[in-house]
């Protein structure tokens, strides 16, 4: 039986489709639940795709968190299932409280679009297990408002609890500590500005987002009870 990924898709979103493309070349179903859905159904493992939901008029994802889906996505991280955001889908998780801090502008108020290289800081996640601490990644970023940024307490409650996944080698966005992808306590909620989902087959560059995106999977089998 293969695992199930919902991948969430809020108005403005626009990397859904590459998300359910990568899910399904490495084996799993993918299924798009639309942003007024009460209910996720039967998926073993949630990803909010990258894009401009509402078209950040206000904050990237303030306005995606009072989404009727929002609610079906806090209680299933609750339950403990693995839930990723990415990019904007980061955006919306730390709106939803879902994850500490906040996404502002770059520094240097520029749009950022290439590669970038992430170096994996802990392989302890839904995200990351499949990965090396210290694997350099070349992943691509496609983003305005990526700088992480939050309180001195909070850095160094993610610092302390080993909560940083992802630190830049060269920030290209000011985020504090280098700071690409961080987790939540539980370490089943993850997000991250850069875009593995875009890195997972040679003609785009880079295949190193299939290592992360195989360990979202391999959560979504252990969540659906399925053989390790």
């Amino acid at each position: 039986m293969a695992t199930k990924v919902a991948v969430i898709r809020f108005p403005g979103t626009n990397c859904e489709f590459d998300v359910v493309e990568v899910v399904q070349q490495l084996g799993a179903q993918a299924q798009i639940v639309f942003h007024d859905e009460p209910s996720l159904g039967s998926a073993d493992a949630v990803v909010i795709a990258g894009g401009f939901a509402h078209g950040d008029y206000l904050r990237p994802g303030a306005i995606a968190r009072f989404s009727p889906v929002m609610e079906a996505v806090a209680s299933f991280a609750q339950s403990g299932g693995p839930v990723v955001g990415i990019c904007n889908g980061f955006q919306v998780l730390t709106e939803a409280n879902l994850l500490p801090g906040a996404l502002q502008k770059n520094a240097g108020l520029k749009f950022r679009c290439g590669f970038t290289e992430l170096r994996v800081e802990n392989s302890n996640s839904v995200l990351t297990s499949e990965a090396q601490v210290g694997d350099i990644l070349s992943i691509p970023i496609n983003h305005f408002e990526g700088n992480y940024t939050c309180s001195s307490e909070t850095l160094a409650e993610l610092q302390g609890e080993d909560r940083v996944l992802f630190r830049y080698v060269t920030n290209p966005n000011g985020s504090v500590d280098d700071i690409a992808g961080i987790c939540n306590q539980s370490r089943n909620v993850v997000g991250l500005m850069p875009h593995p989902e875009r890195a997972c087959h040679d003609l785009l560059g880079s295949r190193d987002g299939i290592v992360l995106m195989s360990s979202l999977l391999r959560a979504a089998g252990l969540n659906a009870g399925l053989p390790n």
